[in-house]
């Protein structure tokens, strides 16, 4: 079962990392990044990492956490405009923002010291230990969250400006502190798991146990990996993107056509999921509702109105006529009941 999660984990942080990759909403970049993200988390569980899990939790919620309110403070500033592609240019316009969405940048693309760096190595240090595979799929995930999140900072504040009718400002300090307080968590919260001397681990042995594997000398190359993976994600991209460059790649157009409409779940959930309940809906409605229940009860209806009139003259309105009946009944509930005993 374990093996299992892991598998699913490390297949779902591939498949939304790939869909990330030609996005052009800033937030929708940022929603699949965290989709990535919580396969990584999973991916850590199945491997019984239970305490990288929690810690890649715990960095992920900084640095995503500052992101997506950077995204908020550049959307804001160019008055609700959400695509990339007409964005650019917003280093010298929102040089706060510029700086504090640089650092969770960094911090998500895995590099060292920043806080995503100590919990992505641990997740992929164990996936090591569990699968060769597993690691090898998840170190090509953190190769691909680097290159689109290099194109999301390139698209959003390098290169030229390619919004010149919008007028563009800087957010106010009620955004600018909690960004920079988020930026000082994404920067120093890494060093709550730092190998060796994992204080968050320790912490949590008694809920979750302790760790599968002890250190060995493959950590370090590993760590180096996992290093090398990211600046080749973020120089490949940076090459690409750097002059704001926002042209949509001509190289394999079915592909790009698949991940920009983000695999198009979405057509294959409403296929699979909600065509067959609005037949299933329309038909119990046509059927049941309609024929049957609709039926029933109209038809009821119709019979008491046609038959109705052979009790009509008991309601006469008169309440002698009524005492009477009443009178009439008890003296034949009595008689009978007499009759039935005697």
């Amino acid at each position: 079962v374990l093996h299992t999660m892991a598998w699913i984990g490390a297949c779902t942080a591939f498949f939304a990392a790939s869909i990330a990759l030609c996005q052009k909403d800033i937030k929708k970049v940022l929603a699949y990044s965290t989709v990535s993200q919580l396969g990584y988390m999973f991916l850590a569980c199945g491997t019984q990492a239970f305490g990288a899990g929690v810690f890649h939790v715990i960095t992920h919620a900084f640095f995503k956490a500052l992101l997506f309110l950077g995204a908020g403070s550049v959307i804001h500033g160019m008055h609700e405009e959400q695509n990339l592609l007409k964005m650019g240019g917003l280093r010298k316009e929102m040089p706060h923002t510029f700086r504090m969405v640089a650092l969770g940048w960094l911090a998500i693309c895995g590099i060292p010291p920043f806080s995503g760096f100590f919990s992505k190595d641990e997740i992929l240090d164990h996936a090591f230990h569990a699968s060769f595979s597993l690691w090898a799929l998840g170190a090509i995930t953190a190769a691909m969250t680097a290159f689109y999140m290099t194109r999301f900072f390139c698209l959003a504040f390098l290169g030229p400006s390619r919004h010149p009718s919008v007028h563009v400002h800087e957010s106010g300090w009620t955004m600018l502190i909690p960004l920079q307080v988020l930026g000082f968590c994404s920067v120093f919260a890494g060093f709550l798991g730092i190998p060796h001397a994992n204080w968050l681990e320790s912490w949590l042995e008694p809920i979750v146990g302790a760790s599968m594997h002890e250190p060995d000398p493959m950590q370090w190359p590993l760590m180096g990996l996992s290093v090398l993976f990211a600046l080749s994600g973020m120089l490949w991209s940076f090459s690409k993107y750097r002059h704001g460059d926002a042209q949509r790649p001509q190289a394999f157009p079915r592909l790009s056509d698949f991940l920009e409409n983000q695999g198009y779940v979405q057509e294959g959930l409403h296929s699979l999921l909600v065509l067959p309940f609005q037949k299933a809906s329309s038909f119990t409605w046509r059927v049941l509702d309609v024929q049957w229940i609709d039926g029933l009860v109209l038809g009821v209806s119709s019979m008491a109105m046609r038959f109705g009139f052979l009790l009509r003259f008991l309601q006469t309105g008169v309440v002698q006529h009524y005492l009477l009946m009443i009178l009439m009944g008890l003296f034949m509930s009595t008689g009978y009941w007499m009759y039935v005993r005697g």
